[in-house]
């Protein structure tokens, strides 16, 4: 299936909601820097506010999409659209507030949009037949880059050119469009039958090597993105290149998507894909610590975004895999969650590092912490795909061993027969023999 044949009018209304609700969740962490710049402490205060609004992404999105009713999940949808646009909404009226409401504002921006990617991958996938669903994957992760992409040019214009206030006004606007927009598309998608509440988290916690992977690749996006400001002010480069060499590393990530999705399939196993892929992209993020000049650091960047875009397909792709189809909208969720979690993560190691060292040294810092994350992860990948090794070995003994089984039943029900019918002709026999008598 070639990706013009995703160009139907249900995609294409989905795509255009996720435009609206998905912009403003880019936007996000690099507006609430802009927000508080200029206050005392700014980058630091601006990190602690990004870490506050992704801890409320990633403590709501496992909860939330836990609740997500399949077939009807549209008011689950628009119920959180419309708190992350209150909280956005409260921000942009209030920026000399004390940091305090700033950081309550900006926990509950990010804790009410927060099963909404995982229901909208979910409505995507039930949207396109099964045979399109890598496809279509690939087509989301061109389009959320692209959305990344646009995020921090569009912040930094309007931060600096018009207000700080501007951008986080703007994003509570555009969840307000995707509320609108989530009428257009069906209330909900079917799935199969599901299992009890103790299966699902019993296979989403077994998943666990997958999230860590995936907090692993945020982590980078979060040194990027957030250090970058900083990073180039020590550099002696002016502080307005931030959002468009931040642009060059998600159109990188666009183009390194849809490659992906023209082939049907990559060397390696997908959790192998996965690996040397983020160890690569986390190659670059060092790069840009330690290059001096804007072009040395804008080509670290796309090549960084080229490769981050394939990582985080092959994640997805393998979660599906893992999965039960029942528990796909949740285990969305819980992954949305964990890459969250490695970018709170990453983002509060970088403002406390940024008030005791250098940009460039806490970026290096924060490429030690994904290192450590990367290796958790391939160690207990390593040890799922043995677990599915043996089980597949099991299932091929079984299936092997069952028409002997069945052979050796079918034998002994014929002896069982057999010596039935010898029994029953001595019994006739010998009532035979008592009548003569």
């Amino acid at each position: 299936m070639s990706y013009r044949e995703l160009a139907t009018r249900p995609v294409l209304a989905w795509s255009a909601v996720t435009v609206a609700g998905r912009l403003p969740i880019a936007m996000a962490p690099l507006a609430l820097v802009f927000l508080v710049r200029e206050r005392p402490g700014g980058y630091s205060l601006g990190a602690v506010l990004a870490a506050a609004y992704v801890i409320g992404e990633i403590v709501a999105a496992p909860v939330l999409g836990l609740r997500l009713d399949a077939e009807h999940a549209r008011p689950q949808l628009v119920a959180g659209l419309a708190v992350g646009a209150a909280g956005f909404a409260g921000l942009g009226l209030a920026p000399g507030a004390h940091p305090v409401v700033l950081a309550a504002l900006a926990l509950l921006g990010g804790a009410g949009p927060a099963a909404v990617p995982g229901g909208l991958r979910a409505l995507l996938t039930s949207l396109v037949p099964e045979r399109a669903v890598t496809q279509a994957m690939s087509m989301e992760s061109v389009l959320i880059f692209g959305i990344w992409a646009a995020a921090p040019a569009l912040v930094t214009g309007l931060a600096l050119g018009v207000a700080p206030a501007v951008p986080l006004l703007l994003m509570g606007v555009l969840l307000v469009l995707a509320v609108a927009g989530l009428w257009m598309l069906p209330p909900g998608w079917q799935q199969a039958a599901k299992a009890d509440g103790a299966s699902t988290r019993r296979a989403l916690l077994r998943a666990w090597p997958v999230y860590v992977l995936g907090a692993a690749g945020l982590t980078l996006l979060a040194l990027a993105e957030l250090i970058l400001p900083a990073l180039l002010e020590q550099r002696g480069i002016g502080i307005g290149w931030a959002g468009l060499l931040l642009a060059g590393f998600s159109i990188g990530s666009a183009v390194g998507a849809f490659a992906y999705g023209l082939r049907a399939g990559w060397p390696g196993t997908l959790p192998l894909q996965s690996l040397v892929l983020v160890l690569a992209v986390a190659s670059g993020v060092a790069l840009v610590a330690v290059l001096p000049s804007a072009a040395g650091i804008a080509v670290a960047l796309v090549v960084a975004g080229l490769l981050q875009a394939p990582a985080s397909l092959a994640r997805n792709l393998a979660l599906r895999e893992l999965l039960p189809p029942s528990a796909l909208a949740a285990g969305y969720s819980v992954m949305y969650a964990a890459v969250g979690a490695g970018y709170a993560a990453s983002g509060t190691l970088a403002g406390g590092l940024l008030k005791v060292v250098a940009p460039s040294t806490a970026i290096l810092w924060g490429v030690g912490l994904t290192g450590l994350l990367i290796l958790i992860g391939a160690v207990g990948e390593r040890r799922l795909v043995r677990e599915r090794e043996d089980a597949d070995r099991d299932r091929v003994d079984a299936d092997r061993d069952r028409p002997q089984a069945q052979e050796a039943a079918s034998e002994d029900a014929a002896s069982a027969s057999a010596s039935s019918e010898d029994a029953a002709s001595q019994e006739a026999d010998a009532a035979v023999r008592n009548v003569r008598r």
